[in-house]
């Protein structure tokens, strides 16, 4: 033992040695580079310069990863649908896909549009790369002398990676992504590729993306054959297609166009004498005031008709012609009535956007607002924007309650504090109601109430309750997540303006769950039907008995004739509905519906700042109100289940009142049976020009060869004195 303890002993003291012989050996080493005074200072700066760098670079990766996965394999395929679409009575509305912005080669673009759209949108393209660091400097320093956006500084690049990729959103994460992907795109395309690009893609109003189509819809010409004039009003709309379009305001679009030759002037693409024709004679274009694009309607129908493409049920034809659901006449009272509303009403309550949804009880999507101005934003709110609806979530809970068998609309309930844990729920005046019936609770949409609705529903288990609430709410049509959290039942989970109306058809139609569509029909190049919604869509399926929903329906009724809703009330006609209000007035809804028409209507701020007390019976039900007032204008009133017309048969041919005196009046419409008629009339009489052709064709070939001349017998001689 002792042996082995003065070996241990010898060991470490000799490893000690070492170890101390190599540390001296390192210190001398190390005191080569010893360093004092500034050389040390700048060392360290240049250590410290590098641990920050790396992780910036960090950061940087991290903020890269979710840009590039917006990218995909084949994201520069050009897309393979052509596809023209009618409204519901057959006149062309509007196309996408190959056709919407007709490609031209690069080469064949005239010099004074691409000069034009360089002098203006970004000088420095052929310098920088991707992002111009000197530009956006330039242009943080006039904003900030400026005191607000005077000048912008994404590059082209940059807008050509938004037009791809991505949203119209104002946000961070947004200009963060744009800028990794323009330096995406720079790595993978020339220069004149990305200008390319750029000129197809973008949006320049009146429904035209990219130059070839705006020059056909502004001027009725092709861009090769485009003067200065009309070259320099073509590029001001870069900036904001709908602010100066020419058919909107002439004007405003001829001093963008004279700001646009200026610029080509200071940049040296030309001198003020080139310009001075073009500055005397500005371009006219074709007069179009009258003319609108329900662009978002569009895009929804477009994004419709490619998945019936991926499912295989359109076969192998790519150039379609789309029969939609659009009532082009209801589509525009909504725009119309909602810009009024947001332009006299909107910065008193401090709102700036709003979508509305309208369809009929079956599905067929017959208007649709993404928000105020497409040019502006193409984001649609009204089917991409995840909002909370507030009470208007609320009649999912009633319908679940009704379903228990536990409650009728006459059952008492009680208006009281309730609380789940921490969390306890107050009515919006922070006063209580005490006993009132189920029906009272609903009209007056108390907080309290929905919440016990939730525990009684589920036995006694708030959980168990709100879970069948989300089931029967994904049956009716809501799509979105929908979290379980103890505020769910008074509309905190987040919804779609689209889903909310489509959900809402279900108690308009008795019970039934009919998915929104805005493709009727759908024919090939060659005229053929290749599919019907009627026939090859989904089919409506029961989800309630109709007993149950017309019980609901009779409550829904309340809310309008006595309660929250009351200014989406109609002359004459059953309207049923909700109003949503939620936490500091982010958002206001309205959702109603009569026998004919389902709507949903959003208000509230793309920031989700707060609005000034609006309510969701303020400007929403008046929205409601005024589109629907007029969508009902010439139709027969069809029976709401539960509502006072009944169910009887001649309650569906019940004529509506005639409007107000002031109201817009809607042109005289065939009823829908008449419109289909027609158009299977128009097919029947193609099919029988196409035949007679066909027989005329036919004709010389089915016809005896005519016998040679000598083979004729001869004329007989005439005779004399022939009468």
């Amino acid at each position: 033992m002792l042996a082995a303890d003065a070996v241990l002993d010898s060991t470490l003291f000799s490893a000690g040695e070492w170890a101390k012989a190599r540390y001296a050996d390192y210190s001398a080493f190390m005191d080569r580079f010893h360093l004092s005074g500034w050389r040390r200072g700048a060392v360290e700066i240049a250590c410290e310069g590098l641990t920050i760098g790396a992780g910036v670079g960090i950061v940087a990766l991290a903020l890269a990863i979710p840009a590039f996965r917006e990218t995909s394999d084949d994201w520069l395929k050009k897309q393979d649908l052509a596809v023209t679409f009618l409204d519901r009575y057959g006149r062309e509305v509007g196309r996408r896909g190959i056709k919407h912005d007709d490609s031209i080669a690069f080469e064949e673009l005239p010099d004074v549009l691409v000069a034009a759209a360089l002098a203006t949108e970004d000088r420095r393209f052929f310098e920088h790369f991707g992002v111009d660091v000197i530009g956006t400097a330039r242009a943080l320093a006039v904003n900030a002398r400026a005191d607000g956006v005077v000048q912008g500084g994404s590059t082209i690049t940059q807008q050509l990676a938004k037009n791809l990729f991505l949203s119209n959103q104002r946000t961070i994460e947004r200009k963060v992504k744009e800028a990794y992907l323009a330096l995406w795109l720079e790595s993978r395309l020339t220069k004149k590729e990305i200008l390319h690009l750029y000129f197809d893609r973008a949006y320049l109003g009146g429904g035209a993306f990219g130059v070839q189509a705006a020059s056909q819809f502004y001027f009725g010409k092709s861009v090769r054959d485009l003067t200065l004039a009309e070259a320099a009003m073509l590029a001001g709309l870069f900036k904001a297609p709908t602010k100066y379009a020419p058919h909107v305001n002439l004007p405003a679009a001829r001093a963008r166009a004279h700001d646009v030759l200026n610029n080509m002037v200071d940049a040296g693409y030309l001198t003020e004498g080139q310009i001075y024709a073009a500055l005397r004679n500005p371009a006219t274009p074709v007069d179009r005031a009258k003319e609108t694009s329900p662009d978002w309607y569009l895009d929804y129908a477009y994004q419709e008709v490619k998945r019936l493409v991926d499912e295989n049920k359109l076969g192998e034809d790519r150039v379609l012609t789309v029969r939609t659901a659009l009532d082009l006449g209801v589509q525009q009272r909504a725009d119309a009535v909602i810009e009024d509303e947001l332009r006299q009403n909107g910065p008193g309550y401090k709102a700036k956007q709003a979508a509305m949804a309208a369809m009929e009880p079956n599905g067929a999507l017959r208007a649709l607002v993404g928000g105020r101005d497409y040019g502006a934003s193409q984001f649609n709110r009204a089917t991409d924007a995840l909002r909370q609806p507030g009470s208007s979530f609320k009649p999912f809970v009633y319908l679940t309650a009704l379903e228990t068998g536990k409650f009728k609309p006459t059952t008492i309930v009680v208006d009281a504090p309730v609380c789940i844990g921490n969390w306890c729920p107050r009515n919006y005046k922070n006063s209580y109601a005490g006993a009132l019936p189920l029906s009272q609770a609903l009209a007056r949409s108390l907080n309290t109430v929905a919440v016990r609705l939730a525990t009684a529903i589920g036995d006694g288990s708030p959980r168990a309750g709100r879970a069948k609430i989300v089931a029967n709410a994904r049956a009716m049509g809501l799509t979105t997540p929908l979290a379980d959290t103890v505020s769910l039942p008074i509309g905190a989970a987040e919804v779609t303006v689209i889903d909310m109306a489509s959900a809402y058809c279900v108690f308009a139609n008795g019970g039934l769950r009919a998915p929104p569509f805005a493709a009727s029909e759908i024919m090939n190049s060659r005229g053929e039907t290749i599919y019907r919604h009627d026939r090859d869509g989904p089919q409506p399926r029961r989800l309630f008995p109709e007993e149950l929903i017309a019980t609901m329906n009779s409550m829904m009724l309340q809310v309008v004739e006595a309660g929250t809703g009351g200014r989406a009330r109609l002359d004459g006609i059953d309207v049923a509905g909700k109003t949503g209000t939620t936490n500091g007035y982010k958002d206001a809804w309205f959702v109603g519906y009569t026998g004919n028409y389902v709507a949903a209507v959003w208000y509230g701020n793309d920031d989700d700042s707060p609005m000034e007390k609006m309510t969701g019976g303020s400007l929403p039900a008046a929205t409601w109100r005024e589109v629907m007032a007029y969508a009902h204008q010439g139709v027969e009133l069809k029976p709401l289940p539960g509502g006072r017309m009944g169910a009887s048969a001649t309650a569906a041919a019940t004529p509506a009142p005639p409007p107000a005196a002031g109201a817009p009046l809607r042109p005289a419409l065939l009823s829908e049976r008449s419109a289909e008629l027609l158009v299977d009339m128009a097919k029947a009489m193609d099919a029988a020009l196409i035949e007679a052709d066909k027989r005329r064709e036919d004709a010389p070939r089915l016809a005896p060869e005519p016998a040679s001349a000598a083979a004729a017998p001869a004329a007989p001689a005439p005779q004399p004195g022939g009468g």
